[in-house]
């Protein structure tokens, strides 16, 4: 199982993160490790002090494919789900430095929390899914699928190219506006329309 992250996919967050607008998908990796299964609380790493929510529609593949065509991608999954690429700042901004590559700051030990159920995509209009985080209670994030620049099929096309996708593999396809930082004690509830999706406790 891969965990496949799609970054500045939305123009609002690149623009908050002084970043440029990609061109093509831009994605990275995170470690099968890094999945956060639900239920289980977040214990923050000694590693860092400035860690960030980012939170993320997920597709989940059904199906193995390379070389897939964009117009035959939406054969390729069925579920959506919701979750969060926890960044650790302080490092990532010490690797951009340095030019180096970013594993450090995004696949650490539970850095990939993930709902517990996935929606089929027969329920949700996939052209404008809504989405939002709560940290403590307060809406910290507010996203939805029109905004992303490269929409779920361009994604899967453009993935499998350079890999095989295999059934259970994730794609994070990137966050809006809104990251900050989470604290010890803080809840994130994360909804895809009203529906509760995760409940992450840090510790």
């Amino acid at each position: 199982m891969k965990i496949i992250c799609i970054g500045r996919n939305y123009a609002d967050h690149a623009k908050e993160m002084n970043s440029s607008l990609p061109s093509v998908p831009m994605f990275f990796m995170k470690a099968d490790t890094s999945l956060l299964r639900p239920g289980t609380p977040f214990f923050y790493p000694s590693f860092s002090s400035n860690i960030h929510y980012e939170c993320e529609l997920v597709v989940k593949i059904n199906r193995v494919g390379k070389h897939i065509s964009e117009r035959f991608a939406h054969k390729y999954y069925s579920e959506i789900g919701l979750g969060i690429d926890l960044t650790a700042r302080d490092l990532q901004e010490k690797c951009k430095e340095k030019g180096h590559p970013w594993e450090i700051a995004k696949s650490f030990e539970g850095s990939a929390p993930i709902s517990k159920t996935f929606i089929d995509k027969s329920e949700l209009q996939l052209e404008n899914i809504q989405f939002r985080l709560e940290q403590n209670g307060t809406e910290v994030q507010k996203g939805t699928s029109a905004d992303m620049i490269f929409t779920i099929d361009v994604l899967i096309a453009y993935i499998s190219q350079f890999m095989t996708l295999k059934k259970g593999d994730l794609i994070f396809t990137g966050t809006p506006s809104g990251v900050g930082p989470i604290a010890i004690n803080d809840v994130l509830i994360g909804y895809i329309g009203n529906r509760k999706m995760f409940e992450v406790k840090v510790k």
